[in-house]
């Protein structure tokens, strides 16, 4: 009997599409389902949430997960990504260098926001840099007619923001952290305040009006959302529109 996604904890959001919301960090991460392909957006903060989300990827697309999406270097996006093993690994251009320059950085920041140290330990020492780096826009053909567009919309919320809009009835957008619903959007030490109103109108440029736009963090939100939250951050950093 075939699972569905509501059993398994997961939010369809299209045919074929959908994502979870982990605990602890609230951290969103998508699902894509092609004709033989299965493309998961954002892999989870650790080994072993990265081992669960695969397990649950492949059981609702019954087929192995075969391309892997980081939308940001943020250790509960990406610290998972070790567990996708054979998977196409895409990110924006730059965090291959992260990756392979930053690493206790990622690390340390891990421990700071409350993962276990051996997790972090663990996750860290056997981070492999992504093997795609996407500069502009990036199409995926994932089989039966669908489509996945990766797009370097940023800087913004880091100097390394990925977008991975899906097509369809409804398009879905998976943002990363460019747009948060739980919480005010967070500015840390690698944000790029002064690009992040013009990445959101990129954002919404190639997402169109009527997308869902998924968050990093939170619900499920529309192009109003995104556009009163690019408007809220121009006032919070004093950039103009």
């Amino acid at each position: 009997m075939t699972v569905t996604w509501e059993e398994l904890g997961w939010e369809r959001l299209a045919a074929g599409v959908g994502r979870c919301r982990l605990p602890v960090w609230d951290c969103t991460v998508g699902l894509v389902l092609g004709e033989g392909t299965a493309l998961v957006v954002d892999a989870g903060s650790s080994l072993a949430e990265g081992a669960r989300l695969r397990a649950q990827a492949q059981e609702l697309a019954d087929r192995r997960v075969t391309h892997l999406a980081l939308t940001h270097p943020h250790f509960d996006h990406v610290l998972g990504a070790p567990a996708f093993a054979g998977a196409e690994v895409y990110a924006a251009v730059g965090m291959d260098a992260l990756f392979a320059h930053e690493r206790e950085e990622l690390r340390l920041d891990a421990i700071r926001s409350g993962l276990a140290a051996e997790d972090a330990d663990e996750a860290v020492d056997a981070l492999a840099p992504p093997r795609h780096p996407v500069s502009g826009e990036w199409t995926l053909d994932l089989g039966g007619g669908r489509q996945a567009l990766l797009a370097n919309v940023g800087p913004g919320h880091t100097a390394h923001d990925l977008v991975v809009l899906v097509p369809g009835d409804p398009e879905v957008v998976f943002c990363g952290d460019l747009v948060e619903e739980s919480g005010e959007p967070q500015a840390g030490p690698d944000a790029v305040p002064a690009r992040w109103p013009a990445a959101l109108d990129r954002l919404l440029e190639l997402g169109g009006e009527d997308a869902l736009y998924v968050p990093g963090h939170g619900a499920v939100v529309d192009a109003a959302f995104v556009r009163a939250q690019r408007d809220a951050l121009a006032a919070r950093f004093g950039v103009s529109l």
